[in-house]
Formats: C-alpha cells, structure tokens, sequence
C-alpha cells in the first residue's frame, strides 16, 4: 500500500490528542456531504419539472414540424413538401396554418391563435384525450365551421364547452388600411361553432390564447389559400425519430426547419436549463465555503502530530512524502463527504418519488402535481461527483503545502 496514503488513512480514523480535532473532520465530512446531498437533491427537481412539462407539450406538439427557414409561409404545392407524404417512416402528415385573430363574444373578446389543421390532426397527436365535454373532435360539418378553444379561454370569454351563439371572428385583410370611418371593412368575418368540447393541455400557452379549426376556415379568413405555416409529422411506431428528423432535414435541404418537440418549445426548454446552471453555480459556490472547513481540520492535525513528523523523518521519510500524508487526508475527508452526500441525496429523491415528502401547497389537487417531482439522471449524479471531488483535492492543496512549509 501506498506509504502516504496508508498514514493518512489512520490518521482518518485514529483517536488524536484532541478531540476537537475529530469533530472538525466530522464537520468537514458533513459539510461536504451536504452540500452534495443539496446539488443532487437540486439539480433532480430541476430534471423533474423539465420531464413533466416535455410530458405536457408531447401531448399536444406533434413529434416533429417542418417550418420555412425564412419568412412565414410555405406553398401547399412545393413537390419537396409533397414528397413527404411518400416517406416510410411518416405514419400522418398533416398541414398547418396558424396566426393571431380577434375573437368576440357579446361584451367579451380577446385576441387569440387561430390554428388551422386538417381532420387527420386527432391521430397526430394526443388531442383525444385532452377533450372535455359531451361533444366530439370535430372541425367542420357542411358549411359550419367549429371551433375547439382551450379551456381558460373559454373563461376569458365567458363561454362553456357548448355555446350557443356562435363566436364571431376578426382579421386584418391582408394589404388593407384601415379606414376610421369604417374600421370593420378593414377586416375579415366569419364566426364559429361548438362541437361540444374544449381541450386542456394544462400549458397556458395553448389553453389561454389557442383556437382549433379547420384549416380551410383560417386560409379563407386570413386570405391564406395554398400556403401554410408548418408541416406536422408523426413517425412511424418504432422508428428513431431523430434519425428521421435527420433524414427529412436533407431531403428538404436548408429552407426549411426540421424541429423536434425539444426544439418547438426551445425557449421554455432553454430558460429551465439556465436556471439549472444558475443554481448548480450557486451551490457550488457554498460547497467551495465547506471545503474549506476541511483546511482548519488539516491544519491542527498538522499541529497534533509533530511529534510523529519528527519520527517519521528520523525513519527516512522525505518532505514530499509528509507533505502527501496530509493532502491525501484532506482527499479522503472531501471523498467520503461526495459518497455520503451522493448516497443519501440519491435516496432523498427516491423517497421523494415514492411518498411525496415535500408538497407544493396545503391543498391537494390545487396544483398539476402534489409534490415537487424529481428525476435522478445518471449524468448529473457524475457530475456532481466530479464537481465535489475535484473543488476537495484543489481545496486542500495549496493550504497543506504552504502550511507544512510553515508548521513542520
């Protein structure tokens, strides 16, 4: 065994001259246990909120949307596109046409996203099971228009999953002034029907501001006709769909956008892992502070054993030997505190899982989820590690050898 390495191991665990000296190597392997307990304890909950919300939009976001790279439309005939439709491993395509519309209801209105879509939408998604009401999915009927609204939008309006009176709709003619004498000739009218139902995606994006219909209703109002905002894609069951995202990018070549359900919600996505960055920086910072508890430790370790300094030298031991005695002891202190603190901040999350320890609020059901979800990931578990490990071993370093310098 490593001759340092072995001295250090029983100054660890041997009993010193001064007890006060155990309990501050108690406290340094507690300190860092702590800490990195709180940043696997933190860094899970962030993990368990980003899984919940990808589990909200999978639900309404289709797998993959292609988008022009430049500008708003796309032409219902480019043969790129229309290729699509031949692909093995699509399984339903369909067209989108989305923009922003007024609607009104009596004394009630509120501008919203219109988002056109063909029948096919309900097997692109999972919009089936986000329906509430006695009606079904249903977009057009003859020569009535039906609209699906979100369902705090319908509270907006004042409105329940089935009005009566049909919602009347507003926009902007395209190229059009508007003309103070007549503000409503600068636009186009059509109105809505209920089909029954509302959805809820539990997403305020979509169920403040959102608007089903058919995709012929928003060309025609919007004077659209041939074009389209976005392609939306549902792979093929058991076909890697980044693989096929790949492959669709390269036959549609640089003027489209290939997006994956990640990439539609990038901002949301992007704003969770800053402010997992944020607080992994800041915890690390603490866990700096607490390493540095391990310094006074070594520092009157150093002092309590002089006298086996001396003997050790009278023995043949070099200085640089001495020296590792004490920088392993402060690498073993800060290693047991990163395995104590990983251990027990792993099985925190577990019981979090499990029992739901820590609740959002007093009042069951006032929330999506009673308590705070958590998800382990096996990379961030590594990381941490690494982190506590290495911020220990660069902790010690410098101090041990300027204090063996000074001290013995």
């Amino acid at each position: 065994m490593n001759f340092p390495f072995y001295v250090a191991r029983r100054y660890l665990f041997a009993k010193k001259s001064h007890h006060a000296i155990n309990i501050i190597s108690g406290i340094s392997v507690c300190g860092v246990a702590l800490a990195t307990m709180a940043l696997i304890c933190t860094l899970s909950v962030f993990n368990g909120f980003h899984d919940m919300v990808a589990s909200f939009f999978t639900a309404f976001d289709p797998e993959l949307k292609v988008m022009p790279a430049e500008g708003k439309y796309m032409k219902h005939d480019d043969a790129k596109l229309q290729a699509l439709r031949e692909h093995k491993d699509i399984a339903v395509l369909t067209e989108t046409l989305e923009d922003n519309a007024l609607i009104i209801n009596g004394n009630h209105q509120t501008i919203v996203t219109l988002k056109g879509v063909e029948d096919n939408f309900i097997e692109l998604t999972d919009i089936g099971n986000l329906l509430y009401g006695d009606g079904a999915f249903q977009l057009h009927a003859d020569v009535l228009q039906y609209g699906i609204l979100g369902i705090q939008l319908t509270q907006q309006l004042e409105v329940s999953a089935r009005f009566e009176e049909p919602l009347q709709v507003y926009a902007p003619k395209r190229g059009a002034k508007v003309n103070m004498a007549n503000p409503a000739a600068s636009f186009n009218q059509a109105s809505l029907e209920s089909p029954g139902v509302v959805f809820s995606t539990m997403q305020s994006k979509y169920d403040n501001h959102y608007v089903l219909t058919s995709l012929e209703f928003v060309r025609s109002i919007f004077e659209a006709e041939g074009n389209l905002t976005a392609l939306e894609i549902a792979c093929r069951e058991g076909a890697d769909v980044n693989r096929v995202k790949k492959d669709i990018q390269k036959q549609l070549g640089n003027g489209y956008r290939v997006l994956d359900r990640y990439e539609q919600q990038a901002d949301i996505f992007r704003i969770m892992e800053v402010e997992k960055l944020l607080s992994y920086l800041f915890l690390t910072f603490i866990l700096v502070i607490a390493c540095f508890n391990i310094v006074g430790s070594l520092s009157m370790l150093i002092i309590d054993k002089k006298a086996d300094v001396t003997t050790l030298r009278n023995m043949g031991a070099s200085d640089s030997q001495i020296c590792s005695i004490f920088l392993f002891e402060g690498r073993l202190i800060s290693t047991f505190g990163a395995v104590a603190g990983t251990l027990l901040g792993i099985l925190l999350c577990w019981g979090q899982q499990t029992f739901g320890w820590l609740s959002l609020g007093d009042s069951s059901g006032s929330f999506i989820v009673d308590a705070y979800p958590v998800s382990i990931h096996a990379w961030d578990v590594i990381l941490v590690f690494i982190t506590v490990t290495l911020i220990g071993y660069l902790c010690v370093w410098y101090p041990v050898r300027y204090l063996s310098r000074r001290l013995l």
